[in-house]
């Protein structure tokens, strides 16, 4: 038995879990998700929580998928409620983010700023120099934060570019210059 795909997905107020055929969606206050399922993974909705089955329980690979689903559709509940969110420190001397719409302005050191856009679902608000991604697609939302990253990696001398809030960057000692004189 998979011990995380057992366990009952709870549907909060104001949350509808629907299954047909072979789709769930999941509608709430914040928007609406859907997820294509697996042809051997079944999902019943009773009486304000879903469970998750499989065809054989009992095959290594059935319960992989087991409880994948389910944390995909506990994913999808959690979403529609309140969301996700990744935060984004940019650090160096002249490196800033700017928030405007659909697109996001990055000036990272480049001899021109880099304007990524940002997809269908996703926002982004610059408060200092953190860059607060949103949305209610918890995969979308960790793909565009690691694209962001992805600009300007943190480099291990002087730590400079984008890295997740929590992240910590392993720093490398510099060169080190033998005073004049010392070695004659």
């Amino acid at each position: 038995m998979s011990r995380i795909g057992r366990l009952p997905i709870p549907i909060p107020d104001g949350v509808t879990l629907t299954v047909s055929g072979q789709t769930v969606s999941a509608k709430g206050p914040k928007g609406e998700l859907s997820l294509p399922l697996h042809e051997h993974v079944t999902v019943e909705v009773k009486a304000g929580a879903a469970a998750v089955t499989v065809a054989q329980p009992d095959v290594k690979d059935d319960r992989a998928l087991w409880g994948l689903f389910r944390v995909l559709i506990q994913n999808m509940v959690t979403g529609v409620t309140k969301g996700f969110e990744k935060r984004l420190e940019v650090q160096g001397v002249g490196y800033r983010a700017e928030a405007g719409g659909k697109t996001l302005k990055l000036f990272l050191g480049f001899s021109h700023p880099v304007a990524f856009p940002l997809p269908e679902g996703v926002e982004a608000k610059v408060e200092k120099n953190v860059i607060v991604v949103t949305g209610i697609d918890k995969q979308l939302v960790g793909a565009v934060a690691a694209d962001i990253r992805s600009l300007r990696k943190p480099e291990p001398y002087k730590g400079k570019g984008i890295r997740y809030v929590d992240e910590v960057v392993r720093r490398k000692a510099g060169k080190v210059v033998k005073a004049a004189g010392a070695g004659s």
